[in-house]
């Protein structure tokens, strides 16, 4: 009895110690209910755990997300704009509706004819990214090495990786660089796995889905605020579509400019922002990470990135001194990515919608806007001794589901008997 006593209370005490993450983090940094619009933080681990004795860095194999952008259709501006703008012309707008339709149209008026471009901050945190990847592994970078460096054709992402080079190159004029943007490349670094996508949301799922959201979709007090005819905006407004396109442009105010002027979080409470959170937190879950509901295999999407990041490296480690293989996409690459990977227990499956955030599955931590995996790759002095290896994400220090040699890092072997036997066993 005192066993089965002792147990319990030793469950409960784990389950509090996760029990809502992601509420409290929120409230302490609102931006992280932005989710994949959260602008990139950088790295709250400032010192680096020091090499093992004998060991120094020479190699980096890299998978980045494009930098902070706007947003990417006409829809994500021109749904919240036009539903407030034709309630105003019908003189039904509180004077906070009426504020609001200002605010959301000067955002509006910001990204004309940028949707999807990068924005000035995106091009800093590469920079940053980039000047931190040099000051943090200098012999990687020391002398003429060859950084060879990849982005999908996709503008924002090239101009990633241009920012990221050049912040590079600040740090190390002789860097022999080269860098590309294909679709010659696209089958890994951005691949579009058309079976995987019809198997995400199957009806089952889709269902489970749809009800985990009505559970946390709380509209009224905020159409409220905004309308002043309560019949219109329960017969002529889609309010959750509203809420949730406010709450977008919200988010994303975050990457521009404009964020040092305004902000559209001020219309929603606490509950709300988390709700929303929530909803968006387990879509992401279900489409993009190791959702047991639909079998758990979207992060194979990106079998073949991780396969070329492992052979590639293999080869470049064959060399003395390889430097760095950097490559730049997108954030429905990386969140599989760390899936795939297991990194901090990201492949961790959860049949529960509704506890998710109760286990630590919290997207934000995973791709904000910029986010990173970096693979540092340790040479040994003594011939006979094993190539080190860790990962960082986001510049942290990341555990990966295999036994270490010391603290975060792992043998390279290791490494890549694990991940090789995980692939081959997918079956296409």
């Amino acid at each position: 009895m005192r066993k089965t006593l002792l147990a319990l209370l030793a469950a409960f005490i784990t389950i509090s110690a996760f029990a809502q993450v992601a509420r409290q983090e929120i409230k302490e940094n609102i931006f992280r209910s932005g989710s994949n619009y959260h602008a990139y933080p950088g790295p709250t681990q400032t010192t680096l755990t020091p090499s093992p004795k004998g060991y120094v860095p020479y190699y980096i194999s890299h998978y980045g997300r494009h930098g902070s952008r706007h947003l990417i259709n006409n829809s994500d501006y021109d749904l919240a704009y036009k539903a407030l703008l034709r309630a105003d012309s019908l003189n039904i707008l509180t004077n906070l509706g009426k504020d609001v339709l200002r605010r959301v149209t000067l955002i509006r008026d910001d990204a004309y004819k940028r949707h999807g471009e990068l924005t000035p901050l995106g091009a800093l945190q590469h920079q940053e990214i980039g000047s931190r990847m040099y000051e943090r592994f200098p012999k990687v970078f020391k002398g003429k090495t060859h950084i060879d460096a990849k982005s999908t054709v996709v503008i924002r992402c090239i101009l990633s990786m241009e920012n990221a080079l050049h912040a590079l190159l600040r740090h190390n004029p002789k860097l022999n660089i080269t860098h590309d943007a294909s679709e010659h490349d696209m089958w890994y670094m951005n691949f579009s796995d058309t079976v995987l996508e019809k198997k995400k949301i199957p009806a089952e799922v889709r269902k489970k889905y749809d009800d985990f959201c009505l559970r946390h979709q709380h509209n009224d007090r905020l159409m409220t605020s905004l309308f002043s005819d309560s019949n219109y905006w329960k017969n002529e407004i889609n309010a959750q579509d509203l809420s949730y396109h406010l709450f977008k442009m919200a988010s994303n105010l975050q990457s521009t400019e404009l964020r040092h002027d305004m902000t559209l979080y001020d219309i929603f409470n606490e509950d709300e922002l988390y709700d929303l959170w929530l909803q968006t937190n387990a879509w992401w879950y279900i489409h993009y990470g190791p959702c047991p509901l639909n079998g758990g295999v979207s992060p194979y999407s990106q079998r073949n990135l991780l396969r070329v990041m492992i052979e590639e490296a293999d080869s470049c480690l064959k060399m003395s001194h390889p430097g760095a293989t950097l490559r730049y996409g997108h954030e429905v690459c990386v969140m599989p990515l760390v899936c795939l990977l297991e990194l901090d227990d990201f492949g961790k499956a959860i049949t529960d919608l509704e506890q998710l955030d109760d286990e630590g599955w919290n997207c934000y931590k995973i791709f904000p806007m910029a986010c990173n995996v970096q693979m540092i790759f340790y040479h040994p002095k003594k011939k006979s001794a094993p190539i080190l290896m860790k990962v960082l994400l986001n510049e942290n220090e990341a555990r990966l589901p295999l036994t270490p040699y010391s603290g975060p890092y792992y043998k390279w072997e290791d490494f890549k008997s694990y991940y090789l036997k995980k692939l081959n066993s997918y079956k296409e």
